[in-house]
């Protein structure tokens, strides 16, 4: 695949630039032909900005420079064909949504095909006639644009919705946490160390192939509802200043497995599943322990999800550090020292050393 490490000025995308001045667009006719470079020019110089290149190569050379709107791109050229030079342009991903229409002297139901199979948008037959291509490009063009502003929108309503349900979902996480009077900033705090541990992990490569399955930013948004299980348990166990007797213990236990049945509810409810997903493993698994002697489940190692194991570790560092009704908080370095001694047994092994190698970044954290 060719790699283009940089590009200059955009494409226009739009007719009208901001101050109403009109935008002229950008085609590129690539053809061997000097006699075929000159037609497309001649035809096509009033409406646009054309540039002629004779060659695959000359036209890669230039698209470091420049992104066009629309390639012209003749199929039988020497060193690198049309089609092969398609299939660099799919391949690419900063150019993949060029439009290109074939330039061919044939007319072969077969190449057709492959050409649109390839991602071709249209073909146009040489000799070709002036007001034919000007239609063919006027109207690729036009789609193009519609295409565009449409997926802007599209975005643009996404953004929206996703402000929204952000909002909606820190405001429930605050409700659950104002319950719990002795963990104040805790799921912002969470949150924060999540990012820090994720990004760590993916700039080392561990666990790579479990991360490229999830989207990473609804993967530490999502962090925020791992205790709305909390929700259900009363305020005399959640705001005891002494510690839990063995029956206390056992009703604050149910908050994972009542968070998980919380999150299943909201899934069936809402369109965004995947971020409910990731929220659902967070809140059933993060007091799984890596030895398997942890709650709901008690299940072990990598059958514990990647949300369980890592909010298991940054639930605990936050704990520690965190002043609560019951205790002084540790010091961070008494914290590392006490995550790393639980590796292996409590947590992931290789999640804590990450964590250990990006300690700092944990100590900067700040709410």
């Amino acid at each position: 695949m060719l790699e283009l490490k940089s590009m200059g000025r955009g494409r226009a995308t739009g007719i009208w630039t901001q101050g109403r001045a009109k935008v002229q667009k950008t085609i590129f006719v690539v053809d061997d032909n000097d006699t075929n470079l000159l037609m497309a020019k001649e035809a096509l110089k009033d409406k646009y900005r054309v540039m002629t290149l004779p060659s695959a190569a000359r036209m890669f050379a230039l698209l470091m420079k420049v992104k066009p709107d629309l390639i012209l791109l003749d199929i039988e050229m020497p060193g690198m064909d049309g089609f092969e030079a398609l299939e660099h342009l799919k391949d690419n991903g900063l150019l993949v949504d060029i439009p290109i229409m074939f330039l061919t002297g044939v007319n072969d139901a077969a190449i057709e095909a492959r050409g649109f199979e390839l991602g071709a948008v249209d073909f146009v037959t040489k000799p070709f006639s002036a007001p034919v291509l000007r239609n063919r490009i006027k109207t690729h063009l036009d789609l193009d644009d519609m295409i565009r502003d449409r997926t802007a929108q599209l975005q643009g309503r996404t953004t929206q919705l996703q402000r929204l349900q952000n909002a909606i979902i820190l405001g429930f996480a605050d409700m659950v946490e104002s319950r719990d009077q002795g963990t104040g900033g805790h799921v912002e705090r969470t949150a924060l160390f999540i990012k820090v541990l994720i990004d760590a992990m993916v700039e080392r490569g561990v666990y790579t192939e479990e991360l490229k399955k999830v989207n990473l930013d609804l993967f530490v948004s999502s962090a925020r509802l791992h205790d709305v299980g909390k929700i259900s348990i009363s305020d005399t166990i959640l705001n005891k200043r002494s510690k839990l007797t063995s029956e206390e213990y056992e009703i604050m236990k149910t908050h994972a497995a009542e968070g998980e049945r919380i999150i299943d509810r909201m899934i069936s409810l809402a369109e965004d599943e995947a971020f409910f997903f990731n929220a659902k493993l967070f809140a059933g698994y993060h007091h799984e322990r890596w030895d398997g002697r942890g709650y709901p489940r008690g299940v072990a190692g990598e059958a514990i999800p990647i949300q369980g194991r890592t909010m298991a570790l940054v639930d605990v560092y936050d704990a520690l550090v965190s002043e609560r009704p019951y205790k002084q908080p540790f010091t961070h370095d008494e914290a590392v020292k006490i995550i790393m001694e639980g590796s292996g047994s409590q947590f992931d092994p290789q999640i804590a050393n990450v964590f250990y190698e990006a300690r700092a970044q944990f100590k900067a954290v700040k709410v």
